[in-house]
């Protein structure tokens, strides 16, 4: 076994299921807790977003079929999907309203009041998706189809294609010229189609599609797939983060510094985006069975090649988190030099499958090895267990910052981690039969599949 794997067994198996799990049950009221400090003690505020909670289901899910303790962590599995279905979920309107109070009811946080997103109605959808996959429960697949047809009726664009973002509680979209005026906190992306959202529900129909093999789901995937590598990803490889309806991109390039700075969370370069997004358009391509994509692989390629060139650190490794191409500048300038730990997941899951992919290609499994060691030496908490939240070389302040918030769960380091791990252990050091063994020959499968068509792009 290589060096390197008992290292991700116990990043992955020591330092955050065993810190996570049981610890982030809420067993009083039901789904997961949010907001866990630096030294895993829960807070007083446990407010409860659809993401979040659909990510524990997710990975729990998938761990399940992953280690030996398949009965416990599918227990903590079901034990989220009971919140979605009895508190998540809009039982009058349809869909997941974005954010409840700890037990279930309305919190004001972040004004998002009961509101609905299309963000997070893909994570719903993606943790049912995986669920279902691993208890083959029915009424999980039916919950999952509902959670289908409400994002194709409500938010699915028929005339301009993609899909559409902010909804009331009565599930009626809107955008700056409607009545309804929101108050919540992404307010300022009212109005736009965006790349978040269109490469999460890519990312949710491809795990929907391994376990349903629905024609509408099929056409609809291969539409998301299309958009985003042929409209959303711009010519440098990278993805524009903002639309007009029209798919106008959202540009300040022309606008002042002032306005640039303002509105850098609707314009910059977003590395691990695009690596994360190249790693999902493999996925669904593949899942569509679409066969030699050269031109799929091609860009998402780019993507990675973009993201290494001009946003890795190659003083001290990690990836930055954003940058920017300037007025009448070929360059892409540095703007944000953190290094937010998500990314360095995202980061290490895409490096090492296109070392894979491109075994010829030893940049990139160099590019791997020298971020796992930045994440081992800034990311990793090797007092506290879990990852920092950004690396230390940069934030510092991150040692003391909390293990989990609304948006940082075990969903990221998870996926990165099961999949390094299932790469880089041979065949036979895996039991024969075992569900590790099922899913290492997934992966191969995938590989192989994308050697094929990766000779054609050498050519």
């Amino acid at each position: 076994m290589s060096n390197i794997v008992p290292l991700l067994h116990s990043a992955l198996k020591e330092q955050i299921l065993s810190r996570w799990y049981p610890l982030v049950i809420d067993k009083e009221f039901g789904g997961y807790f949010t907001n866990i400090s630096h030294d895993w003690k829960l807070e007083s505020e446990q407010d409860k977003m659809i993401v979040t909670q659909a990510r524990h289901i997710w990975v729990t899910s998938k761990i399940a079929g992953f280690y030996d303790e398949a009965a416990t962590y599918e227990r903590m599995a079901r034990h989220g999907f009971v919140f979605l279905q009895q508190c998540m979920w809009d039982a009058e309107h349809g869909g997941f309203f974005q954010i409840r109070s700890r037990d279930g009811g309305l919190t004001m946080f972040n004004g998002w009041r009961n509101e609905k997103r299309t963000y997070g109605n893909a994570f719903g959808l993606y943790a049912l998706a995986a669920l279902y996959k691993q208890t083959n429960d029915a009424d999980v697949l039916d919950f999952a189809k509902r959670s289908f047809r409400w994002i194709e009726i409500h938010a699915f664009d028929p005339v301009q294609k993609g899909y559409f973002q902010f909804f009331t509680e009565d599930s009626q979209r809107f955008d700056r010229s409607s009545t309804y005026k929101t108050i919540a906190a992404d307010g300022n992306e009212v109005g736009y189609k965006d790349q978040n959202s269109s490469i999460h529900l890519l990312e949710a129909y491809t795990e929907l599609f391994h376990v349903w093999k629905d024609p509408h789901l099929q056409t609809q995937l291969y539409g998301i797939l299309k958009l985003i590598r042929d409209t959303m990803v711009q010519r440098k490889g990278y993805l524009q983060l903002f639309f007009q309806p029209d798919w106008t991109p959202v540009s300040f390039r022309d606008s002042s510094d002032e306005e640039q700075k303002k509105n850098y969370g609707l314009d910059h370069v977003s590395f691990g985006h695009d690596y994360e997004t190249a790693f999902l358009m493999l996925e669904a391509s593949y899942a569509l069975g679409i066969e030699n994509d050269v031109r799929t692989l091609t860009v998402a390629k780019q993507m990675l090649d973009h993201a290494l060139r001009n946003g890795f650190d190659e003083t001290v490794g990690g990836f930055y988190d954003g940058g920017y191409y300037f007025k009448d500048s070929e360059t892409c300038t540095i703007i944000n030099d953190h290094k937010n730990w998500w990314a360095q997941a995202e980061g290490l899951n895409a490096l090492l499958l296109f070392s894979a992919i491109f075994p010829e290609e030893k940049r990139y499994r160099t590019y791997f090895d020298r971020q796992w060691k930045y994440v081992q030496e800034y990311i990793l908490d090797h007092e506290n267990g879990d990852w920092f939240e950004g690396g230390i070389d940069k934030e510092p302040r991150f040692k003391n910052g909390p293990k989990s918030h609304l948006w940082k769960c075990t969903y990221h380091t998870g996926r990165a981690l099961m999949n390094c791990i299932t790469i880089l252990t041979p065949d036979a050091e895996i039991p024969a039969g075992s569900s590790r063994a099922a899913r290492k020959e997934e992966m191969n499968q995938f590989i192989r599949h994308w050697q094929v068509a990766a000779a054609q792009v050498r050519m």
